[in-house]
């Protein structure tokens, strides 16, 4: 009779020899020999697996010819102490009962090493990889940790509209939502589409960001955060860009920029803490993944610390704030700048910051994370709140090592005079805006907020060198399959 089921990765840290269990998973691997069978077993609960030993005898042949890579099984026996190094225990394989087949002629994922390109084209079976069910779990635990360190300081989980008629970023990249039959497409005297008769009788879209909603939710309950999927229909094939991903976007009611800062710098912290303490045997496992990577690229473009490495660098070090006009004067004058290495060469204040610039202040000259503020309002969305020098705007923006920027944020313009000027000036048509002006019309406050993509946090967590690898299906130029 079987036992109830177990998870495997309960098995392996709290079960004891002579227990008797039942291990439910997918075949990763089959060996046998004359008289014995060895059937590695995986349930996603853990990378680990867990070996199951039989006797071949015990068995009907054509059970065991179905036990096969993918196959699902469910084993159980006695725990035993392993022959083998890597476990404790194993399972002496009393019952041997098959879900599910996996042709072994049509089953790709066979054991043995695929390319990520090749695992992206089967994104609905690469989460049985160690590497894919690895950046799951700690994709999972990262999630569970935002909420955890939100709710910790008090801050109210709010759902942002994914339908609006804002643009947030003004960037106008933008898909829209429309209920038309796109065959018949009503249209007005002027030739142009009559978006009056559609659903919502405007013109929408899927947001690009949940922050101007968010402030208001800052504006009546203090302190808020969002954490949902955000689009961008940007037609960018980077190894750094998605069309659909997700944005934490915190905003809160009397904060300035330095409590701003404060705020993610100790989030960042929480979330990386967190995937250490409860994701050891993932990252280990991705640690040493990232190194047999890093081996094959050329000198000039490895890393200098490895993935555990880079992982502690952010919790040992408190991150540097500098504002951009002296990581301006820094980079001129730096070797890389001097000698033309930089792709973009920083010639005058003003500049957009390349990866290559930020990288270089955090890896090369300051030796830890770095946090940039006060840039120039030219490079800058409306909502920033505007510096007496009438030059920059209270932004900031947090530097990792490996990746560059991975929080962009800001004080946001309270003052309803300054903010209607600047939108005035960028071309923002106010009176769609009303109702975000509105909340500097009835008790406007100082407030502040920033946005963490959490794909781009899961990629620096992981290792992972393309960001199409974190998420479970990626959606991209020309890919929407699964």
């Amino acid at each position: 009779m079987r036992e109830k089921r177990k998870k495997i990765k309960e098995i392996l840290s709290k079960s004891s020899v002579g227990e008797r269990v039942t291990a439910m998973g997918w075949v990763r691997t089959k060996r046998e020999s004359k008289n014995v069978v060895f059937i590695a077993i995986n349930d996603g609960s853990t990378i680990d697996n867990i070996q199951a030993v039989g006797d071949t005898g015990k068995f009907d042949e054509a059970l065991l010819r179905k036990v096969n890579t993918g196959a699902s099984v469910a084993v159980t026996g006695e725990l035993v102490e392993s022959q083998g190094a890597g476990q404790a225990v194993e399972l002496q394989a009393e019952i041997i009962e098959v879900f599910g087949e996996a042709n072994p002629e049509q089953y790709p994922l066979q054991p043995k090493r695929h390319s990520l390109e090749f695992l992206r084209e089967i994104a609905h079976l690469r989460p049985r990889t160690n590497t894919f069910s690895a950046i799951m779990r700690v994709r999972h635990q990262l999630a569970f940790a935002v909420h955890q360190f939100f709710h910790e300081k008090g801050f109210v989980y709010i759902n942002t509209p994914i339908i609006t008629a804002s643009d947030a970023e003004g960037a106008g990249e933008t898909f829209k939502v429309t209920n038309f039959d796109l065959e018949k497409l009503p249209k007005g005297e002027d030739g142009k589409i009559d978006y009056t008769q559609d659903f919502f009788g405007k013109l929408t879209n899927l947001t690009v960001s949940g922050q101007l909603e968010g402030e208001l939710g800052a504006l009546a309950l203090g302190e808020i955060y969002t954490f949902g999927p955000t689009f961008r229909a940007e037609n960018s094939n980077t190894t750094r860009h998605l069309a659909e991903f997700w944005m934490i976007e915190p905003e809160m009611a009397f904060y300035d920029l330095t409590d701003n800062m404060d705020l993610a710098e100790e989030m960042l912290k929480y979330l990386i803490k967190s995937a250490m303490d409860n994701c050891q045997s993932d990252l280990a496992f991705l640690d040493k993944r990232l190194a047999e990577e890093e081996k094959v690229k050329p000198q000039q473009e490895r890393s200098e610390m490895g993935l555990l490495e880079r992982l502690k660098f952010i919790l040992e070090n408190d991150f540097e704030r500098v504002s951009y006009s002296d990581a301006i004067e820094i980079l001129k004058r730096s070797k890389p700048n001097q000698k033309k290495k930089f792709k973009y060469l920083i010639e005058e204040w003003g500049a957009d910051l390349q990866s290559e610039h930020e990288r270089f202040l955090v890896e090369k000259h300051f030796k830890k994370p770095v946090i940039l503020y006060n840039y120039p309002k030219d490079i800058k969305a409306f909502y920033m709140y505007q510096n007496d020098d009438d030059k920059t705007v209270a932004a900031m923006d947090i530097l990792f090592p490996g990746i560059g920027e991975i929080i962009g944020g800001s004080q946001r313009e309270d003052r309803m005079d300054k903010l209607k000027a600047r939108m005035d000036q960028m071309g923002i048509p106010s009176e769609e805006l009303w109702w975000y002006l509105d909340t500097r019309k009835f008790g406007s406050v100082p407030h502040s907020g920033y946005g963490l993509g959490f794909e781009r946090m899961v990629q620096f967590v992981t290792g992972m060198g393309n960001i199409r690898d974190v998420i479970p299906f990626p959606r991209t130029p020309d890919n929407c399959e699964f």
